[in-house]
């Protein structure tokens, strides 16, 4: 895949754009007139500058109306004696004027001081009125909390107040700065807590405290009342870690719970048809009868509260239920149903499209609330997700439909993990690619360990993009299923710090705004580049920096193989050292990037590039000694192993010495200062393999038993 395909033909947002849109609104010059009293009060700063532009014009207006009459300065020092005469008589009226306001003032001081002294009280019709006021506020309101889900402008979160989901990886909204506006303030959070001008507060409202907006305890709950449901349209959660099917089935219980206290709900459950999950479908399968019984849907009288259906998916969508039912025999029957697609293609956004779209007549026919349960442990077609995530948001948005998802942990910036199969009737061994990451919109990693595609399953700490975008943006859950498959090719259970992978949260937005924000930043842009030009699925990349790891043992054609990977292995180590170059000059840019997420993408990637040239120069040295060299071992090994080839494997003693020590201590500097600065991430557990590896190459004999004779026709390697 070129990254044309990926990145391209997405809108593209100037730097300069997102300076404005971020840049804190310059506050206008005070007001000179005080308003009176029952006047509007100013709500918008345009209105404010335009009413203070009026007012320079009507200064202006006094200004000339005030100006002197023609006539010299002798015509103002030289009065007449009619000008006498009327000042005489203004002045003696003036003065009648002021004893008969000094004597009013005496008389009425008694009444102004009893007045004063007056305790003001609260009539009926005064609490009323309030009463009104605050549904109509809560009516208000209620589009606002569904405009929430809309946001674009920052990182969406599930966490109350202010989101773990913030990092700061949009790189806009305040954080200490704060302000009225949201986005203004200079810190790199997701825009910090709001900071209130307590003197605005206090000439509107006659509330107590320093805010002068009373007690903030006023509006609130009783505490009984705090443990519930999310509001419809709130963000969901995007990462939830459980450690069993059966941590994450109680946990959907309660909010199946929650959603029957308010109306009778209809449960999807979209299953995922790969073999894969046949264990899986089995464990859920059991455990439907614990869920009835924990919400006590056990009379005939509520037991059809909660009513059923259950889907299933590969290449193609199936329905197994005729009618949404509450029968749970019925239910374990259709879940038995679910089959196993030979495609080895997860259409998940559609799938899920689907599902909703089948159903949402029925819900909103029996007026019932609508969840779809996705059971997966796959991130699903690429094509298929580029094409339909958008749309399956939109349509469970449209059907107010929650989505939960159980799935597994993404691999860390990489699409792909393998899971070991044994051929039963040859007994040979083959590792069969599954779609299980990345994390984020687009890969933030090299998808080469520096000689071929990345085979590892190095652990995110997060769900695949499209499933937790699924459930934080339609008001659900993504469930984190931590525990490790037995079949997973080159599995790591690695436990991350969970507060300190708080600020490397990946970015959830959609991704034509994610495009958007690299395509703003000097430094993603070049790190993207990168890792798109060492794309070794990209079959033009592939002819120079995916390098042979195994070799004849037929000493003429391991000559010829070895010079050809030596030709591939100097333009490599070409690209390698102007790709440093270019990623060095962004170390300036590295410094202010507020997200903790793309400092380690850099620190990450460059340290990876000066690694890999010290690793590719030492490959060429091995070939080299080898030719020279070569070595000998025997062709067999019991009990009935046979010497297939030789394999370059690293390890940590090198052949070239001072040529490329320099490069081993610069790479082992950067990678000790990941595991230091980011350390409970996978960037440093990323880091730490990488030094774990060493940097020299050795080739090793491989040993493979012979395949085993089998009758009929041989079976066909399985699509996972």
């Amino acid at each position: 895949m070129s990254s044309a395909s990926l990145l391209g033909g997405m809108p593209h947002d100037s730097s300069d754009d997102a300076v404005r849109r971020g840049a804190r609104p310059t506050a206008p010059p005070p007001r000179k007139s005080t308003p009176p009293k029952g006047s509007d009060i100013v709500e918008d700063l345009s209105d404010f500058e335009e009413i203070v532009e009026d007012d320079g014009e009507a200064v202006a207006e006094d200004a000339v109306d005030s100006k002197p009459a023609r006539g010299g300065m002798g015509a103002w020092l030289t009065p007449s004696e009619d000008t006498l005469k009327s000042l005489t008589c203004t002045g003696s009226s003036a003065l009648i004027h002021m004893v008969g306001l000094i004597l009013a003032a005496l008389i009425f001081s008694g009444a102004v001081q009893m007045a004063a002294s007056r305790t003001p009280t609260f009539e009926v019709a005064d609490i009323t009125e309030y009463a009104e006021l605050e549904r109509a506020v809560s009516v208000e309101l209620e589009p606002q909390l569904a405009l929430l889900r809309e946001r674009s402008d920052a990182l969406q979160s599930s966490s109350p107040v202010v989101g773990i989901a913030g990092g700061s990886v949009s790189g806009g909204g305040g954080g200490s700065g704060g302000g009225v506006r949201a986005g203004s303030g200079s810190g790199s959070g997701p825009g910090g807590a709001p900071i209130f001008d307590a003197s605005l507060l206090n000439a509107v409202g006659n509330g107590s405290g320093s805010g002068g907006i009373g007690s903030i305890m006023m509006g609130m709950p009783s505490s009984s009342k705090l443990i519930v449901e999310a509001p419809d349209g709130q963000i969901g959660d995007a990462r939830a870690v459980v450690g069993t099917y059966q941590e994450a089935l109680d946990r959907l219980t309660q909010e199946f719970l929650w959603m029957l206290d308010k109306n009778e709900v209809l449960v999807v459950w979209l299953f995922d048809q790969s073999e894969s999950m046949k264990d899986d479908q089995k464990e859920i399968r059991e455990r439907i009868e614990h869920v009835y019984d924990q919400l006590g849907l056990v009379s005939n009288k509520n037991k059809d509260a909660l009513e059923t259906a259950v889907c299933s998916f590969g290449q193609s969508f199936v329905v197994h239920t005729r009618a949404p039912t509450s029968d749970r025999n019925t239910i374990r029957t259709a879940i038995d149903e679910v089959p196993i697609d030979k495609s080895g293609k997860e259409l998940i956004c559609s799938a899920v499209q689907r599902a909703i779209s089948v159903h949402r007549s029925y819900a909103q026919g029996s007026r019932r609330q609508m969840a779809l349960v996705l059971v997966t442990d796959e991130s699903g077609d690429q094509v298929d997700n580029n094409s339909n995530l958008e749309k399956a948001i939109a349509e469970a948005k449209s059907a107010r439909c929650k989505v939960f998802v159980l799935g597994r942990e993404a691999v860390f910036g990489y699409p792909y993990a393998y899971l070991w199969w044994k051929h039963p009737q040859t007994e040979r061994v083959h590792w069969i690619q599954i779609d299980r990451g990345p994390e984020t919109a687009f890969v933030e990693q090299l998808q080469t360990n520096g000689f071929h595609r990345r085979y590892d399953a190095h652990p995110s700490g997060f769900g695949s993009y499209e499933c937790a975008r699924l459930g934080q943006e339609t008001g659900g859950i993504f469930f984190l299923l931590p525990s490790l498959e037995t079949n997973l090719v080159h599995g790591q259970k690695i436990d991350y710090d969970l507060e300190a992978m708080r600020p490397y949260v990946p970015d959830m937005r959609s991704r034509l705004e994610n495009k958007a924000d690299i395509d703003a930043s000097p430094l993603k842009t070049m790190l993207t580049k990168v890792i798109y030009d060492l794309n070794p699925y990209n079959p033009t990349a592939a002819k120079i920096i995916v390098m042979r790891t195994e070799f004849s043992i037929d000493p003429q054609q391991f000559v010829a193989q070895a010079r050809q990977e030596q030709g591939k292995a100097i333009v490599y180590l070409d690209y390698l050292g102007r790709a440093e170059k270019e990623v060095e000059k962004l170390g300036r840019a590295r410094r202010q990037e507020p997200s903790p997420r793309w400092q380690a993408n850099y620190d990450l990637v460059y340290a990876q590039i000066v690694a890999y040239q010290a690793r590719m120069y030492e490959y060429g040295a091995a070939l080299e000694d080898f030719i020279n060299h070569p070595k000998t071992t025997p062709k067999t090994r019991p009990p009935n192993l046979l010497h297939e080839d030789w394999d370059i494997t690293t390890v940590q003693p090198i052949r070239t010495g001072a040529k490329v020590q320099p490069y081993i201590d610069r790479a082992t500097a950067m990678f000790k200062k990941i595991i230091e600065e980011h350390q409970g991430t996978p960037w440093a557990a990323r880091a730490q393999d990488e030094l774990r590896r060493g940097f020299g190459i050795e080739l090793v004999p491989d040993y493979e038993p012979p395949d085993k004779p089998y009758s009929g026709t041989l079976i066909p390697v399985p699509k996972m």
